[in-house]
């Protein structure tokens, strides 16, 4: 698990095509790895991979074909950078929200200007995770745990602060890039438990749109999820 803090900015040194899964290279930058050991996960643009090698500066991570095929890490070419975070202890500060590092999809940054010091973007996520992504509901985009402003459809707004550009990749985010999507977990069992045990009603339900009109602002704060 993770909490959607990104740590470094690290860099993707080299990629070794293994048949249909790739190895990976991630030099990691400021990124303390004294305490991780071989077989410790490590948060790479918001995919949870698999340290299999640590030569000192960085770590060797596979990556299968499912992984390359449900997320943007297939995109990524030499000298790419990569937002970094190590899976969190139970002493870690939760400052964002509970991330599993499975992404959930690909979205498409569709907007981007400027709103005083802050940076205003604007998301297209897939149309079948629309129904998960709520007003003031977090969402991670690249390993980056952020509040949701606006909701429209399957577009979600959000504004972006000085120090989080500095800190992460999102800085360098242009209109047509995509980024790796993972919804709130939370947003997930609220699901199953208004669905119950039948996947055809989950289904049912996200097609129809009865789960994005169940789950309001009012049924959060009701439950207690936001204040």
């Amino acid at each position: 698990m993770f909490t959607g803090i990104i740590q470094s900015v690290g860099q993707l040194a080299q990629i070794q095509p293994k048949g249909e899964d790739t190895r990976l290279y991630i030099r990691t930058g400021k990124l303390d790895l004294s305490d991780v050991q071989l077989g410790d996960s490590i948060a790479v643009n918001g995919v949870c991979l698999t340290a299999v090698e640590l030569p000192g500066d960085g770590f060797w991570a596979d990556v299968s074909g499912e992984t390359l095929n449900k997320t943007t890490l297939s995109r990524l070419q030499q000298a790419s950078p990569a937002n970094l975070e190590k899976a969190m202890t139970p002493t870690t500060r939760l400052g964002g929200h509970l991330v599993s590092g499975h992404v959930d999809g690909v979205g498409e940054v569709v907007l981007r200007e400027t709103a005083g010091r802050s940076e205003h973007f604007q998301i297209k996520a897939p149309d079948n995770l629309a129904h998960y992504i709520a007003k003031k509901g977090s969402i991670c985009v690249d390993g980056i745990s952020l509040t949701v402003n606006d909701v429209n459809g399957s577009v979600f707004d959000l504004n972006i602060v000085p120090h989080t550009l500095q800190e992460t990749t999102m800085d360098q985010y242009k209109v047509g890039q995509e980024v790796n999507l993972e919804v709130d977990i939370i947003a997930r069992y609220l699901e199953r438990l208004l669905t119950g045990n039948s996947p055809e009603n989950t289904q049912g339900m996200a097609n129809s749109g009865l789960i994005s009109n169940m789950i309001t602002e009012e049924f959060l704060a009701k439950h207690g999820f936001i204040k």
